[in-house]
């Protein structure tokens, strides 16, 4: 299967959109990857589904499931943006059991596309046997022995050929990893419209070596060693206040412009969760995801969420959009501002009482006597499993202690 990038590149540039039509495609599993370079395929694990009448996309990652359905027409191209980013398939299909066309990811820029190709395949193909297990937890690092390595923890499970977990850093996690091994050689792959990971590696003997992707754009080398007792440092011991700082404070803008400073009236006296993060960021997705469950349980017992977004366009309007965009789709009524370009280094600068903002997202948590209570950098979310569990139960003692509730620990 074959396409010329020039052809491609002129997919749908001269019509004008229309509501799209029903997709001629065949329902079932379908052989998908993103073409990141010549000779490196990202699997992606694609099926063709009817809901209520319609033809939809989805995009499996392990138990996370993208539903791509709100399509338009150009043309012969179809058009269908990812639900919870600013990135979009647009693609052609061929006698109803083939897709060939781009992803398009706006936040790296108006010109970050990646070759997306799948075929129907109802009977994937049978598969060598494993050799070697990569249950367990696994002490990675990811570019060794370099000015830029991070250490992350593996979580894997597999369960024949079949593998899924996710990779723990201090800044967060890599979300929901599927893949598959046979004999030595594995990989693992996750593709939620704002990342596109893969991890090619090689088992031997309790160690791995591989080679670790993020869409187009970077790659680099790691190592992993089967290790049950490692552990990360933990994230509330990451970011902390300054030993001299003064009253926790700032002065931003809303989305619609006007000045706002913290604290302030409307905010004393409440329990005060701000949010450090970007609508480019799946950590952040899944953090506002849970806060938009907190929010709904305790705002009414005096639970404010003050979300500040920094954001890969370089306008404030545009800034200011994207977080707009976020509200209304989520449905969120936390507070929203602009924190300005999606940079640690300004976020660091405008929270000058931390000692650094080193991930996107970083909670800081204020009792209700305006006290910093708990500085969160980074999030692991549903994808770590008992982790994410873990954690949102102590989050959930804290909020509840902070607000005064009965029966709270």
């Amino acid at each position: 299967m074959k396409i010329s990038i020039a052809s491609l590149l002129l997919m749908g540039l001269s019509a004008t959109f229309v509501h799209a039509q029903k997709m001629s495609l065949l329902t079932g599993s379908y052989s998908a990857y993103l073409q990141l370079n010549e000779t490196t395929q990202l699997p992606v694990h694609l099926t063709v589904e009817k809901k209520q009448k319609r033809t939809i996309l989805v995009v499996h990652n392990a138990e996370e499931r993208i539903e791509l359905m709100n399509g338009i027409k150009k043309g012969d191209t179809i058009v269908l943006p990812f639900p919870s980013f600013d990135s979009e398939l647009r693609f052609i299909t061929d006698k109803k059991k083939e897709i060939r066309g781009y992803w398009l990811n706006y936040n790296k820029g108006v010109n970050y596309k990646i070759p997306f190709f799948a075929n129907f395949n109802p009977k994937p193909r049978k598969k060598d046997l494993p050799g070697g297990d990569l249950n367990g937890k696994w002490e990675t690092h990811f570019s060794p022995a370099t000015a830029d390595e991070e250490n992350a923890l593996g979580i894997i499970s597999q369960h024949q050929n079949h593998l899924t977990g996710t990779f723990r850093t201090e800044t967060g996690d890599y979300r929901f990893l599927e893949g598959s091994i046979e004999g030595s050689k594995f990989y693992l792959s996750a593709f939620d419209g704002s990342h596109a990971f893969l991890l090619n590696g090689t088992l031997k003997d309790h160690r791995v070596q591989g080679y670790f992707y993020s869409g187009k754009h970077y790659s680099t080398d790691f190592v992993a060693t089967y290790n049950p007792d490692y552990e990360l440092r933990d994230a509330d011991s990451i970011t902390v206040l300054k030993s001299n700082s003064p009253e926790f404070h700032f002065n931003l803008k809303t989305v619609n412009g006007t000045d706002y400073s913290f604290p302030n009236a409307d905010t004393k006296g409440k329990v005060v969760i701000i949010q450090i993060m970007g609508t480019w960021c799946p950590n952040c997705m899944d953090e506002t995801n849970y806060y938009k469950e907190l929010y709904e349980k305790y705002h009414s017992k005096g639970l404010e969420i003050i979300s500040i977004g920094y954001e890969t366009s370089d306008s404030f309007e545009e800034q200011a959009k994207k977080i707009l965009t976020l509200k209304q789709r989520k449905n969120l009524n936390f507070i929203f501002l602009v924190g300005g370009k999606a940079s640690k280094l300004i976020a660091s600068q405008q929270f000058d009482m931390l000692n650094e903002v080193i991930s996107f997202p970083t909670s800081i948590y204020i009792g209700r006597d305006g006290q910093v209570k708990r500085i969160h950098t980074g999030f692991n979310g549903p994808g770590t499993g008992a982790v994410y569990t873990e954690y949102v139960e102590k989050t959930n003692a804290l909020i509840e202690s902070l607000l005064g509730i009965n029966g709270s620990k």
